[in-house]
């Protein structure tokens, strides 16, 4: 039997002493790799990934519980378009906006875009921790839009000399632009990208986020809309109505910030953040609208447009055209009429609404049962076929066919309409503790 050299013995002894060590390190007190805030037993115990967890109740908005129902035509599909067949799907559980996002709600974030460009633009940054610019806070919520000096200072916000009205100084609305970073997971999650560097799925693009206030003017040709042009977005008595004349685009871009404002705070005192606000699916939003009367025409049950007492139960367009019968001629309050039974104002008519989904005649045919969704992120130069999404709940200007939580519409993703507004969702974790 033929025997190892001296080199590789003495190799050999050196690294069966050196496991030896670690192995005496590994057993010694106890102490090596234990995890702060673990007893000391040598058990397993588990470790949590941050402090102690507290699910907040979402100002605004309610919980919608996880169930099955019943997707597709609860009536006859007097289009004969077989668009949305009938199917039984499930839907997990999220927390949804109780209304529209309202002309309020919409403007923090559009005023929050606005005071972070003027506080670069006037120098109101810091360093932070990570080395990162950041915005001045503290200087930058307190700048005064009236001050001849910040005027001077922030005159690349400024409409130019040659567009502006008796020479007036005013924030010029496509200057108020949104940088949209986000992450395609639908397409890291993809086999043949297992091995793709992250930063290939990371999107980055620059948004103008204010509304089109003109939607009003172009939607209605020979017909005198000028005044909600000029007051609907920027005069406070229409401070409560739905956010009309926001792109898709626009939607998701405010989801974003959304979310990068509320977890923002959560850093801040050291808590969990959450996963991201986002608008909502066709089959969320069908579920959330009948409000769990699986097989409803309407959010408020059906069949009828009116309760018994002869009242119109939302905001569309009641007969040939009587557009005030039903107490608004334009929209309503986001918070109008009577809540369905999981608490949801006006998920028929006031404002159809975006969703999430990709407009696809044959989608039902194909898409899973278990939260059914088809997205497709559709760039710029794709054709507009691909840009089409799914809008729901019928709006003001729309006949009640259109109020049917089953009917499907479609408008392009960077079309903006003053018939069309959004809500919101979040994915929650469930909890013992949850309000609903």
């Amino acid at each position: 039997m033929s025997s190892l050299p001296v080199k590789s013995i003495t190799m050999n002894r050196n690294l069966l002493s050196i496991l030896g060590c670690a192995a005496l390190l590994l057993t010694s007190c106890g102490k090596f790799g234990k995890s702060k805030g673990l007893p000391n037993d040598g058990q397993l115990h588990g470790v949590a990934p941050s402090g102690k967890y507290i699910l907040p109740k979402p100002p605004g908005m309610v919980y919608i519980p996880p169930g099955t129902f019943h997707m597709g035509p609860s009536d006859e599909d007097v289009n004969y378009a077989f668009t949305a067949r009938n199917m039984q799907v499930s839907i997990n559980g999220f927390w949804m906006d109780a209304t529209e996002i309202t002309n309020n709600e919409y403007r923090q974030f559009t005023n929050w875009v606005r005071d972070s460009i003027a506080a670069k633009l006037m120098g109101y940054v810091k360093q932070g921790p990570d080395g990162v610019e950041m915005i001045d806070w503290t200087k930058a919520s307190k700048i005064n839009y009236g001050d001849k000096a910040t005027l001077e200072k922030i005159d690349a916000m400024i409409v130019t000399p040659d567009n502006r009205i008796f020479g007036r100084k005013e924030i010029d609305p496509a200057k108020i632009i949104f940088h949209s970073e986000s992450y395609n997971f639908k397409e890291a999650a993809k086999r043949e990208n297992a091995n793709v560097p992250r930063g290939k799925f990371i999107v980055k693009y620059d948004l103008p986020v204010y509304p089109d206030t003109l939607c009003w003017v172009r939607d209605f040709s020979y017909s005198y809309n000028e005044p909600m042009a000029k007051q609907y977005y920027s005069h406070p008595a229409f401070g409560n109505y739905p956010v009309v004349g926001v792109t898709w685009k626009q939607a998701t871009a405010f989801c974003e910030w959304r979310t990068m404002y509320l977890n923002g705070y959560l850093e801040s005192k050291g808590r969990t953040t959450e996963s991201p606000f986002r608008l909502p699916t066709e089959a969320e939003w069908e579920y959330a609208a009948r409000g769990g009367r699986s097989q409803a025409p309407f959010p408020w049950g059906g069949p009828y447009l009116r309760n018994r007492k002869g009242c119109l139960m939302a905001n569309f367009k009641p007969g040939r055209g009587n557009y005030p019968e039903d107490g608004g001629f334009y929209t309503v309050r986001a918070d109008a009429y009577w809540p369905n039974d999981f608490g949801l104002y006006n998920m028929a008519g006031n404002v159809s609404e975006w969703t999430s989904s990709l407009y696809y005649e044959g989608g039902y045919n194909f898409q899973h049962d278990m939260n059914p969704d088809i997205r497709w992120d559709a760039k710029d130069q794709d054709p507009p076929r691909m840009k089409r999404k799914v809008i729901r709940g019928g709006s003001w200007k729309d006949v009640g066919y259109y109020l049917q939580v089953s009917t499907r519409d479609y408008e392009y993703q960077d079309t903006s309409k003053s018939y069309i507004g959004f809500r919101t969702v979040i994915d929650l974790p469930p909890s013992s503790k949850i309000k609903r």
